[in-house]
């Protein structure tokens, strides 16, 4: 599972970076990731594969053969580690990844794999977020090398933090969760709001919406990137985490959460406000615009309407969102934007 913002005494890292290693000296490299993961690449409609692809204790077993995938790796800062513009990967399990001609090819049974995964899909993330034009003519939107750990204390757990400093953690149990592009993106989008707006997460509401809106990332993403990567397109594009979550559940397709679900404000709010099930209320306006207005102008609306968001309802975030489509695009998507809020009783 996934919680965002915990704040958590630091621990030593097991290895560091070793000051004798030469540098690679280039900015780019290839690495071996999932894109997104296993069951999303490999389990087209078939039940059978669906079933098979499980943890077995961190194994690389023959069934994953096809879902590895050498990429290119960008922006890297030339050390000959996964240090770069847009992530800053440390490890404390084992030694840091490194390579002085910068081909960073492991498989899951190395824990550096999930090193790689992390640096691979913050690099790309914030790549497609400069592609909107955020950080050029828009503003930026956490436009600096993002700090990850890698194994945070040794739990299934992973979570954006800024105590000590500003760092997503991953952390390891079942499948470990930097191996699920859909979880590193979740994690990250938690930053973007951090980044975003000091006063994001303020109230339970606003809880909900980084929720929500983190599991939206994490989908737009993985399918903007797969498809930039020419692998085959998940079918189930609206289910989150569908390779961490055959590790803790048992309804197929396993999913840690929907962004197509059919609920309700505020009637089907939990009892506890639990944000991440309330979240599935916000991430489903957003799946709907996506759905009608594409995802570039989808994400683009989104994210712009996020900056300075004061962290109190999902009304006024709605309201934003809509007034920012019709600053941005005019009065043709500001009904249509409006139209996937009002579907969801948010306004």
């Amino acid at each position: 599972m996934i919680i965002a913002l915990l704040a958590l005494t630091t621990c030593a890292l097991a290895s560091a970076a070793g000051a004798a290693n030469p540098p690679s000296g280039s900015s780019t490299g290839t690495g071996t990731v999932f894109v997104p993961s296993p069951v999303a690449d490999l389990a087209v409609g078939s039940f059978a594969v669906r079933e098979s692809l499980t943890d077995q204790k961190d194994a690389d077993y023959p069934a994953l053969a096809r879902a590895y995938h050498d990429v290119s790796l960008t922006n890297l800062d030339g050390s000959g580690y996964l240090h770069g513009d847009y992530a800053y990967v440390v490890s404390e399990t084992g030694d840091a990844a490194y390579s002085p001609t910068n081909a960073f090819r492991y498989r899951r049974n190395d824990d550096r794999f999930e090193q790689v995964m992390a640096y691979l899909w913050i690099t790309e993330a914030q790549k497609y977020i400069q592609s909107l034009g955020f950080g050029a003519w828009r503003r930026p939107i956490n436009l600096e090398p993002q700090d990850v750990r890698i194994n945070q204390l040794g739990q299934d757990n992973s979570f954006e933090t800024d105590h000590p400093k500003d760092e997503l953690r991953f952390g390891k149990g079942g499948v470990d969760d930097a191996e699920d592009a859909e979880i590193v993106l979740h994690e990250y989008g938690h930053a973007m709001h951090v980044s975003q707006s000091p006063t994001f997460y303020t109230s339970v509401e606003s809880g909900a919406i980084g929720e929500g809106f983190a599991d939206y990332w994490a989908v737009t993403v993985s399918d903007v990137v797969s498809k930039k990567l020419r692998v085959r397109v998940d079918p189930d594009i609206a289910c989150v985490g569908d390779w961490d979550a055959t590790s803790y559940t048992s309804e197929m397709p396993h999913c840690l959460r929907r962004v197509d679900e059919d609920l309700h404000y505020p009637e089907d709010l939990s009892a506890n406000r639990e944000v991440h099930h309330d979240g599935q209320i916000w991430s489903r306006a957003l799946w709907d615009m996506r759905k009608s207005l594409g995802n570039l102008t989808a994400d683009t609306i989104i994210l712009e309407a996020q900056f300075d968001f004061p962290g109190t309802t999902m009304a006024d975030l709605a309201r934003t969102t809509v007034a920012t489509a019709q600053r941005l695009y005019g009065t043709k998507v500001a009904g249509t934007t409006r139209n996937a809020f009002v579907a969801r009783g948010i306004l």
